[in-house]
């Protein structure tokens, strides 16, 4: 990254001193990030191969949503109160910039390291048609009885009928000369595609082992080894790998009321694989003619253009096959289940005496749904109340709920039908849910509901029959598959205040109006007066000399006036630390941010977790919930986000959060370039690796 005009703007007015990165341009810098731990010699070699593949995908999405929303700006299509056409198509070229500077470091990591290792380890990965003499009659008769019925050219006509490439699939472009033919003749040169036939056949092909080393190919290597097979009658010039990314946002009108909204959602969701193209990404070995003739043909603007490599949708390398079974994986930290909560113990009477804090994925997701299975089973449970934002595809939390309701529990599932991506999967468990008997709220209008909680009331063994609450709120989504990728936090607790605030909230997701909360911070309601008198305080603390103090974990710092409030905070003494995943408009190394640090983590697992520490003059004030400081999580969404009051479990989030800014070897600082500048182990400090060390702590404490 580079400093310059396009990281930097201002979104405040012409006189405004403070400036911020541009969002897109800090997304990008962590894209980088995780590139950079595919550069990691110390990970094992297919952990980072894996890297690539989750840098490839995060760039297919960026272009799918930003990119694609910013080029419908720049076109005139659609109407932005934040940006001008001029600034969008600025701004797209600058990402395309950076884009093109990442892959050349991609091309030479994949190229220079990542292949050499595998070869290293026994493994040739051809990269190319050309195989070894011993190899050839295999992917010869490999392409005439695997692939070649799947394969179906299309020819490709400029000026006629226009072919249409599907959404991130890929496809080879080939150029062909007719035999027998003059050059002058219009029929001299033709052109086809053909779409590789990813569902029948493998994207890479394991080939017979020779002597001590194993073979991959990839399966468009194999086809144009053998493309002439294809074109009887022609000479083939050349061929070369296309791929279309089309723009998956889905434009609603989320006012609509709740019907309205589900068939507006059933409509669109299906249009999303034929929206406008918004990147053409090809083979920039192809040559200048042929890739005009393409764009021509297939009516693409010029702004679409992004050259790749050889081989694209790198995403797929995460189905790399390893033939090699003495080339171990990464051995990551198994989930844990806490012995304090062993078979017999009831987690309803285990929260009934302390609050329970959970760590995922380092302690077992099943504790969640055992306690969804204890409601089910439990004759005191009257009602089940949850969010549903991201669910497992067939999920346990789904499942039980349905048992629930069968068993005769009144439950309640607020359904938000915006998660982008999941709309399809969220009507799908809605309806079934429906069909088993549970309430179901729909998407409230002009709002998208991110909270992650669950409450379950309980009529009290005791003789006044008294409804006793058990609440849970998280950091992460219900989804068993994510709970063991990303780093994520919920609590249990039945204390009174924070039950009564959550029964609140989910009135007010069924309609109530002039909810009041008294404990929780809820997004739309009370959070940001309240985060601006934490702050205050700090700074009072600050000048006063009793060392103001601010850590703030979460996945990204967008909003101005937030950010404004954190530099303003350090011009007047406070310390602060971010430990910020993803996007950070917040730009240290600033006179008005000498005092804010920027740590950014990317390891094994996801970190997702949002947790805000506020010193307090020594009692701090510890806070964990669902929002990151964005606009849309702060003003277009409903969030929940809860003070931790038990001292041990505060204690122990504040032990995560300092492990975590002493990690010396996965952390980096982002500097006022955007630049990842790695954290150095200083000489007799311990190694700390955040996401292993804490791992470790908590198996120690385990009791």
């Amino acid at each position: 990254m580079h400093k310059g005009t396009y990281i930097w703007e201002n979104l405040n007015a012409m006189e405004s001193k403070y400036h911020y990165f541009k969002r897109d341009i800090s997304w990008l810098s962590f894209n980088y990030r995780v590139l950079l731990e595919a550069n990691d010699d110390r990970l094992p070699l297919y952990e980072r191969i894996n890297f690539i593949s989750i840098y490839s995908s995060n760039l297919e999405e960026f272009y799918k949503i930003r990119v694609a929303d910013h080029k419908a700006v720049a076109s005139g299509v659609t109407l932005s109160d934040e940006e001008s056409v001029q600034s969008a198509n600025e701004l797209v070229e600058n990402i395309n910039r950076e884009v093109n500077r990442q892959l050349e470091d991609r091309i030479r990591i994949y190229e220079h390291k990542i292949i050499p290792a595998l070869r290293k380890n026994h493994i040739i990965f051809y990269q190319s048609r050309n195989v070894e003499p011993f190899h050839r009659d295999f992917i010869k008769n490999f392409f005439r009885e695997e692939i070649f019925p799947f394969l179906q050219p299309v020819p490709v006509y400029k000026d006629r009928v226009v072919s249409f490439l599907r959404d991130n699939r890929l496809y080879l472009a080939v150029r062909l000369f007719m035999r027998n033919t003059e050059k002058s003749n219009p029929d001299h040169v033709q052109y086809f595609v053909m779409k590789l036939p990813y569902s029948k056949v493998p994207r890479f092909i394991e080939l017979p082992k020779y002597e001590d080393n194993y073979y991959l190919m990839f399966i468009e290597d194999i086809i144009k080894a053998n493309i002439s097979l294809i074109f009887p009658g022609y000479d083939v010039d050349c061929s070369y790998c296309i791929k279309i990314s089309r723009d998956a946002d889905i434009l609603i009108d989320d006012s609509a009321s709740s019907a309205d909204l589900v068939e507006q959602l059933k409509k669109k969701v299906k249009k999303r694989k034929i929206g406008a193209v918004c990147r053409f990404v090809y083979d920039r070995a192809m040559p200048s003619d042929f890739l005009d003739f393409l764009v021509d043909a297939f009516q693409i603007n010029r702004e679409e253009l992004v050259p790749g490599d050889k081989h694209l949708n790198l995403e797929d390398l995460r189905h790399l096959p390893n033939p090699n079974k003495g080339l171990k994986p990464l051995e990551k930290p198994k989930p844990m289940k806490l012995n304090c909560l062993d078979e017999k113990e009831s987690i309803f009477n285990y929260v009934q005496k302390k609050d329970l804090l959970l760590y995922y994925p380092y302690h077992s997701f099943e504790h969640f749904i055992h306690f969804l299975y204890e409601a089910v089973h439990d004759p005191q449970t009257r009602e089940i109340m949850v969010t549903q934002y991201r669910v497992a595809e067939n999920s346990a939390v789904i499942n039980t709920l349905i048992a629930a309701a069968q068993n005769g529990k009144k439950v309640t599932v607020f359904v938000e039908l915006k998660a982008r991506f999941d709309e399809e999967n969220n009507l799908a468990t809605a309806e079934m849910m429906k069909s088993a008997g549970i309430k179901i709220i729909y998407s409230l209008p002009g709002l998208k509901v991110h909270a992650k909680v669950a409450l379950v009331r309980r009529k009290s063994i005791n003789e006044d029959n008294k409804i006793c609450d058990y609440a849970y709120i998280g950091t992460g989504n219900f989804n068993e598959k994510t709970a063991t990728l990303y780093a994520d936090c919920g609590l249990f607790t039945c204390n009174p205040k924070i039950t009564k605030d959550l029964h609140t909230l989910f009135q007010t997701l069924q309609g109530k109006e002039n909810s009041k909360f008294s404990t929780l911070l809820v997004a739309r309601f009370n959070l940001i007066p309240e985060l601006n008198r934490l702050i205050d305080h700090e700074i009072e603390l600050a000048e006063k000399g009793k060392g103001g103090r601010i850590i703030l974990k979460m996945n990204g710092l967008q909003d101005p006036s937030m950010i404004d409030r954190l530099y303003e905070a350090s011009q007047r003494g406070v310390q602060i630390d971010l430990i910020v995943r993803g996007i950070c408009c917040l730009i240290p190394g600033q006179t008005y941010s000498r005092n804010i640090r920027v740590t950014r983590i990317v390891d094994s697992f996801l970190e997702h977790a949002r947790i805000w520490y506020f010193g307090n003059d020594g009692t701090p004030k510890v806070f964990m919930g669902s929002p990151d400081w964005m606009r849309r999580n702060l003003y277009r969404r409903i969030e929940a986000i809860t003070p931790v009051l038990a001292p041990d479990l505060r204690d122990n989030l504040i032990e995560m959060l300092n492990i975590q800014l002493a990690d010396n070897q996965k952390a980096c600082w982002v500097d006022d370039k955007l630049q990842n500048i790695f954290k150095k182990r200083t000489p007799g400090t311990p190694t700390v690796r955040a996401q292993y060390t804490f791992y470790d702590w908590l198996n120690k404490t385990n009791s």
